[in-house]
């Protein structure tokens, strides 16, 4: 994996554009044996997943308690002695996870092991020097396999200790694989990763954690991350989860699939390279016979097949039906303004204007600014986040501005303008197969 060369895409090494698709599996190495992160892995790999985030040193008293296959991760409580058994299964997953066409974004600890914080389980074993150490170690282990790292885990960076600690870790990493692959931050919820480390040299991309309340304005927080310097790419690793309690409080209800998809499409079209996905009940495998973190409600294995898993892959696929590198956040499109909550809404275009897409949460009447298009005639679809499918509305005359009127149903809705001389195919259809220059 590489940065673009306009700074804002992740691409493959022959230059196509690698889609972050992601999902939180935190606890994979510690709670699923071989059978179970089988079965998970494969069903997120046919769901379209790209990415599958887990953490070595796991945030559930992973340094106590032993993974599923009856091993600690390390002895003595110390990251320069890791525990081959336990790390042989990291092995076996991570090569499964390859077969199947993922990568992993891999946290070599939850943050907890380095600022314990008022609600991990720790302890804290970690310092400048063996978090280097640490680093090299698992760099060199795993310099061959197909990963992102992504340091950080859920913590607020509050003192010279742990950016000395998190920069060591990172650079280990670096110096133990020669570089080979990308390493980003993964920040406390709320955060951002750019608060800390935007300039730093490791840091190859950010990542924001919007967190788990209903209509985050994730948006806001991509758009800050877009408009810094210098350059990086940026994402929400960690919006709100599908079948989580809103805001943490049951009287809101749980989060649902409609919620999901907004997080999805508000990040990417404010200017977002890629996007996690998140699942309560997955990310910590809860299962009968375990204590349900924060009221999760259902057994993994059947949370593994709630809707918004298999609705992510449509978006992935209306992006790369157009060129991706010239896409750019345009907010004025938007004739009669963005609105807020669960009104608000997103667009974006190709630089040079020869397409748009405008994300509808809800239904009803769009006008569009078309001034900053091309050609003298836009096909018009209305693409469906739920399905993937495309409704041709037909052509229209490019003028200063247009008015469309979304289908029956939804509630939300992707209104796609090209240039009729462009010859796109349908939205979500086949994938242009594009280089990065």
């Amino acid at each position: 994996m590489r940065v673009s060369s306009n700074h804002r895409f992740l691409t493959h090494a022959d230059g196509r554009p690698f889609c972050y698709l992601g999902d939180t599996a935190w606890e994979l190495f510690h709670r699923l044996n071989r059978a179970e992160a089988t079965f998970y892995l494969e069903q997120r790999a046919a769901q379209g997943f790209t990415v599958i985030q887990a953490v070595l040193l796991a945030e559930l008293d992973g340094l106590r308690v032993p993974n599923a296959q009856g091993d600690l991760p390390l002895i003595e409580l110390d990251p320069t002695k890791l525990n081959e058994p336990y790390f042989a299964h990291v092995d076996w997953v991570i090569d499964k996870a390859a077969a199947l066409g993922l990568q992993l974004g891999l946290l070599p600890t939850w943050g907890d092991k380095w600022n314990k914080g008022e609600w991990g389980a720790g302890p804290e074993i970690f310092t400048p020097e063996n978090a280097r150490a640490y680093g090299e170690l698992l760099g060199r282990r795993y310099a061959d396999s197909p990963l992102i790292w992504i340091v950080g885990g859920d913590r607020v960076v509050e003192n010279e200790r742990h950016h000395t600690i998190i920069r060591a870790m990172a650079e280990g990493l670096r110096a133990g694989d020669g570089g080979h692959h990308l390493i980003s931050f993964h920040p406390r919820g709320g955060g951002a990763s750019s608060e800390y480390f935007h300039e730093a040299g490791w840091l190859d991309f950010n990542m924001v954690q919007s967190g788990h309340a209903r209509n985050r304005d994730n948006y806001h927080m991509i758009s800050a991350d877009y408009g810094r310097v210098p350059i990086k790419p940026c994402m929400d690793a960690e919006p709100g989860y599908e079948d989580h309690p809103a805001g943490f409080d049951l009287n809101n209800g749980y989060l649902d699939d409609y919620d999901a998809r907004k997080a999805l499409y508000w990040a990417l079209f404010a200017g977002a390279h890629g996007h996690t996905y998140g699942c309560h009940p997955i990310w910590q495998f809860w299962d009968t016979g375990r204590v349900p973190i924060s009221a999760a409600r259902r057994r993994w294995h059947e949370a593994v097949a709630l809707p918004a898993a298999s609705h992510m892959r449509h978006a992935h696929a209306l992006l790369h039906s157009r060129p991706i590198f010239s896409r750019i956040p345009d907010q004025n499109l938007l004739a009669d303004g963005a609105g807020e909550g669960t009104y608000h809404t997103r667009a974006c275009r190709a630089a040079d204007g020869r397409y748009a897409l405008i994300y509808m949460p809800v239904g009803g009447e769009l006008r569009v600014n078309t001034a900053a298009l091309v050609g003298a005639a836009l096909v018009a679809h209305w693409f469906d986040p739920r399905t993937g499918t495309a409704q041709r509305i037909g052509t229209h005359t490019r003028g200063d501005e247009a008015t469309f009127t979304a289908p029956a149903g939804g509630p939300d809705w992707v209104l796609v303008l090209d240039d009729a001389a462009r010859g796109f195919a349908a939205p979500g259809g086949a994938s242009i197969d594009e280089r990065d220059e």
